[in-house]
């Protein structure tokens, strides 16, 4: 049971990171539009970073199979641009102001947010320091990547208090998950297909929906600061994968 509270209080945590986007609520609106899509530019890094940084090789050293992994990437891109396709043709009918990729970007946090739970619950029941030291790491690499989801979903058409209450509920998805495996552990599958599909998800969504909007912005200096933020952020990624 001291392990089922550890748990619990750790995907909390993890899931209270998704409201970082609250700095940037008192951001006057017309200063907040145009750092936008430096802040789209970062979430496109981070994206990447997260997929081949993270997710793909956490994937592949649990598999030795490795085409296999590739192809639930295939999958994952294959998914969701079928799922973006569903969802352009449903907005296109009924003049959606949402656009599709903000939904995307909250399904792949779902799954994102499904495995955080399960790694920080497997770790737990491994030992409690290994459950510390995996809570510490999640939480460092979803600070950045909560930045970038909130900058997804504002520049998508949600408001700043929708685009977080969102962001908060796809993050509880931890808790839920950590719960199942506390629970469940025994029945679960390996994690392989899941990051990998999560990896495949992240790709499309940064590099279908969110790096062609910043080429919309022209000029020198525009186009350096998105690259050095694009950059920024698989630094991030890196820094923070261990």
């Amino acid at each position: 049971m001291f392990e089922l509270i550890l748990i619990l209080l750790s995907t909390l945590l993890v899931s209270l990171i998704s409201l970082v986007g609250i700095l940037f609520v008192t951001v006057k609106e017309q200063v907040f539009k145009r750092i936008l899509l430096l802040l789209v530019s970062f979430a496109s890094g981070t994206l990447l970073g997260s997929a081949f940084l993270n997710l793909i090789p956490e994937s592949l050293s649990a598999h030795s199979e490795t085409e296999t992994a590739f192809a639930a990437i295939l999958v994952g891109i294959l998914a969701f641009f079928l799922l973006e396709k569903f969802l352009w043709r449903h907005c296109h009918e009924r003049e959606c102001p949402i656009h599709t990729f903000a939904y995307l970007n909250l399904l792949g946090d779902v799954v994102h947010n499904f495995i955080d739970g399960v790694v920080i619950a497997a770790s737990f029941l491994a030992s409690v320091p290994l459950g510390v030291t995996t809570t510490l790491a999640v939480v460092s690499h979803e600070i950045p990547q909560e930045i970038g989801d909130f900058s997804i979903l504002i520049y998508g058409g949600l408001g700043k208090a929708k685009a977080l209450s969102y962001n908060f509920l796809t993050a509880t998805i931890s808790v839920f998950a950590a719960a199942l495996t506390y629970f469940f552990s025994a029945y679960f599958p390996s994690l392989t297909y899941l990051l990998a599909f999560a990896a495949g998800g992240f790709i499309y969504i940064a590099t279908t929906d969110l790096i062609p909007e910043l080429h919309k912005e022209q000029g020198l200096s525009k186009s350096v600061a998105q690259f050095a933020l694009l950059s920024l952020g698989m630094a991030l990624m890196w820094v923070l994968k261990g």
